[in-house]
């Protein structure tokens, strides 16, 4: 951790979220900046982005992605991390491309196959080399997130054989249905499996989603909210926005004696290429 300061992640609009399910999902191009902007006010230093095509399925088409990232980087300063986990589907050649074609400053590298509810995500350990190779070739640092506790071991593979350069930085995926629930125990044993030094944000899914920003503050992580996460700022009571749910984020960090990082405080604490 930054001293004094916590860094917080808007996931904005993911790949399953619908505006069924919250209206004030950020689906196009203009939706999107806006989102970004508001976040980047309410302390949010990083945007965590998934795209969508017009109608709003979700796409890993690289003209879409830097399409959204050119316009949100002439509105703001925040990072941009996109996804490389994609959508249920998608192959992991559709998920990797837009790394070589765009060479956004961060990316997520899921370290596991994954129950999704009654879906499923595959990444074998062969696919996470060739994603980490490839984040290493254009100097993407790797958000290495773990839904479940042997995704964090998995990755120390990556690590021992040479594919990932420090400092290391960990995304723990709870409380997604059929993978590992969030609590206070589990966070602690994936934090115990982390390699020395690294640094973590906690993802609470659903209804974990404040209570792991209170548990990632008392272990010393980073915090993520957003409308991939849980479209509700409390029960039965829809969120009004990204920027609302970052509001509280910041305000609970607050009270607890920290302050959001900036943009380019995490870039230098990550050591981003800016």
């Amino acid at each position: 951790m930054i001293d004094g300061k916590i860094i917080i992640t808007c996931a904005c609009t993911g790949a399953e979220t619908t505006k069924a399910q919250n209206p004030a999902l950020p689906v196009t191009v203009e939706e999107v900046v806006r989102t970004a902007m508001e976040v980047r006010a309410a302390g949010a230093s990083i945007l965590h982005l998934h795209v969508r095509t017009d109608d709003g399925k979700p796409t890993a088409d690289p003209g879409r992605f830097k399409e959204v990232i050119e316009a949100v980087r002439r509105k703001c300063d925040i990072i941009v991390e996109i996804t490389t986990g994609g959508a249920v589907g998608d192959t992991p050649e559709e998920r990797l491309r837009p790394i070589g074609l765009i060479g956004p400053e961060m990316a997520s590298l899921d370290c596991g196959t994954v129950n999704f509810g009654d879906e499923f995500i595959v990444n074998t350990l062969p696919t996470m080399r060739t994603f980490a190779a490839e984040f290493r070739k254009h100097k993407v640092r790797a958000t290495l997130e773990c839904f479940d506790l042997g995704h964090v071991y998995a990755s120390r593979i990556l690590i021992k054989e040479g594919l990932l350069e420090a400092p290391y930085h960990y995304g723990f995926v709870l409380n997604v249905p059929a993978a590992a629930p969030y609590s206070v125990a589990n966070l602690e044993a994936f934090c115990q499996a982390l390699p020395e030094g690294a640094d973590f944000t906690v993802m609470g899914i659903g209804r974990a989603s404040l209570p792991a920003q209170f548990g990632a503050i008392a272990r010393g992580g980073q915090i993520r909210v957003g409308f991939e996460d849980n479209v509700f700022f409390s029960k039965g009571v829809l969120a009004k926005s990204n920027a609302e749910l970052v509001e509280r984020a910041a305000r609970i960090s607050h009270e607890a004696g920290l302050v959001p990082a900036t943009p380019d405080e995490v870039r230098k604490y990550l050591k981003l290429r800016g």
